[in-house]
């Protein structure tokens, strides 16, 4: 009995360890957070270097946010901001809850009510993009909208 037990743990961890399934990371206070590429109905807002300014293009995937949240009155979004790596955390984490009170102030502009969106900033912790290049730093300046 002893042996069918250990044999049943180590099929278990061989199994678990080589499963293909994706997980979910998981942020500083314990929630789910998504992984980089996964779909959503909302789009992500992207920023210039040191900048929280929404440019024509943010302010249409915005437009598009507004649309979608309107219709789905039941839904509520969590607004992310997220930064590339340079800059020191507290910069980071500054700028981060800039740019996602930039999308959230936009939102509430278009009519999409304030008690159904919330602001995060996560700074550099979670970059979609973990490489350490202007392309990758571009993906990682950005307004995430994750659906509650």
């Amino acid at each position: 009995m002893r042996i069918f037990r250990v044999l049943l743990i180590a099929v278990l961890v061989v199994g678990l360890s080589a499963c293909s399934c994706r997980t979910r990371k998981v942020g500083p206070g314990g929630e789910n957070i998504g992984m980089a590429g996964e779909e959503s109905v909302l789009k992500d807002v992207n920023f210039a270097f040191d900048s929280y300014k929404l440019d024509a293009k943010g302010k249409d995937v915005l437009n598009a946010n507004a649309q979608w949240l309107k219709a789905n009155a039941g839904r509520k979004v969590q607004i992310e901001g997220h930064c590339d790596e340079r800059g020191t955390n507290e910069y980071n984490m500054a700028l981060g809850n800039n740019r996602a009170r930039a999308a959230f102030d936009y939102l509430r502009s278009l009519g999409v009510e304030v008690s159904r969106m919330s602001t995060v900033s996560y700074g550099e912790e979670l970059p979609l993009d973990p490489r350490h290049n202007e392309e990758a730093w571009a993906k990682n300046r950005r307004a995430h909208s994750k659906l509650q």
